[in-house]
């Protein structure tokens, strides 16, 4: 049992794909809000260029 934690403690084999999963996660709410910002100036842009209209 004691040599079974051992092994646990020093297994690193899953930490590259949680650190991958976290950066996804990352870029993902960037981009989010990055596409909430641009689509409301696109749709003041819009919306302006109607009311001239």
């Amino acid at each position: 049992m004691k040599q079974l934690m051992k092994n646990l403690l020093n297994d690193e084999s899953g930490q590259d794909l949680i650190e991958y999963a976290l950066i996804a996660a990352l870029i993902a709410l960037a981009a989010v809000g990055a596409m909430q910002t641009v689509g409301s100036k696109i749709s003041n842009t819009f919306n302006s260029v109607g009311a001239d209209i």
